[in-house]
C-alpha cells in the first residue's frame, strides 16, 4: 500500500485556523476590525510574513475583507465571496457535469427549503416579483450570460434570505460552479422555456402553506435539467 507522508501543519495555517475558528465562534463579529499585521505577529509569536499569507487565504474563500491602508475587517453577512478562488479550487471538478448537478441539487434544495422556513412575506412578495420578471424575459434575444445572470439573481437573493450565513455562501459556491454548464444549457431555446417554467413553479411553492408542494417542484426541476444536460453532453 502506498500513501503520502503526512505534512506538519505549518505555522501560516495554525495562524489561519484559529482566526477562522473566532470567526465561526462569534468571538470575532462581522464587519469587525482585526488587529493590525504587527500586533497579531506579536499574538500569535510568528513573523509578519505568516500573518499576512493567513490573512490573504481567509480574504480568498471570503472570510475577510482586506481594505488597502484601511486594514482587515470580517466580512459582513450576505457579501459575494470572489468568483476567482472558488474556480480556482474546483476548475476539474467544474466540468463534471453529474457531479455538478449532484452538488447543485443538494445545495440548492436545502438553500430553497431554509428560506421557504425562515420566509417573510416581504421574502415572499419579492420572490413573486421574480416570478413575473422571468415571465418577461425576451427568450430569443436574450444572450446566455444575461438569462444565466437573471436567474443567479434569484438564488442570490433566496441565499441571503434563507436564514443561514453558510448555506448563503455555499450557495454562492453553487452558482460559481454551475456557470459554465448552466449557460450552455441556457443555448438551446427549448431548455429556456423549460427552466423559466420549472423556475416559476418553484417560486409560486413559496405563495402555498404546504413544504412538500416546494420540495416536490424542487425534484421536477432538477429531474427534468438532469435531461436537459445529459441530452446536450450525448449530443457533443
Amino acid at each position: 500500500m502506498q500513501v503520502n507522508p503526512l505534512k506538519k501543519e505549518t505555522l501560516t495555517e495554525q495562524v489561519m485556523s484559529q482566526i477562522a475558528n473566532k470567526v465561526t465562534s462569534g468571538e470575532i463579529k462581522p464587519g469587525e476590525r482585526l488587529p493590525d499585521e504587527r500586533s497579531l505577529a506579536e499574538m500569535f509569536g510568528v513573523t509578519r510574513a505568516r500573518v499576512r499569507e493567513a490573512l490573504r487565504a481567509l480574504s480568498l474563500i471570503g472570510m475577510l475583507t482586506i481594505r488597502p491602508g484601511g486594514g482587515t475587517y470580517v466580512t459582513k453577512d450576505g457579501s459575494v465571496i470572489p468568483r476567482e478562488p472558488i474556480e480556482w479550487t474546483f476548475h476539474r471538478e467544474a466540468h463534471n457535469f453529474s457531479d455538478v448537478y449532484a452538488a447543485r441539487k443538494l445545495i440548492e434544495t436545502t438553500v430553497y427549503l431554509s428560506c421557504f422556513d425562515n420566509r417573510t412575506n416581504e421574502v415572499n412578495a419579492h420572490l413573486q416579483e421574480f416570478s413575473s420578471e422571468l415571465l418577461a424575459i425576451d427568450i430569443d434575444n436574450t444572450s446566455g450570460d444575461d438569462f444565466m445572470d437573471e436567474l443567479d439573481s434569484i438564488d442570490l437573493y433566496v441565499g441571503h434570505h434563507c436564514g443561514n450565513s453558510i448555506f448563503d455562501k455555499l450557495m454562492q459556491m453553487d452558482l460559481v460552479l454551475r456557470r459554465d454548464s448552466a449557460v450552455r444549457i441556457s443555448s438551446v431555446p427549448s431548455s429556456r422555456t423549460s427552466a423559466v417554467l420549472m423556475r416559476m413553479k418553484v417560486l409560486k411553492a413559496f405563495d402555498q402553506e404546504e413544504r412538500t408542494l416546494l420540495e416536490r417542484a424542487l425534484d421536477n426541476f432538477f429531474e427534468t435539467s438532469i435531461k436537459s444536460v445529459t441530452q446536450i453532453s450525448e449530443s457533443d
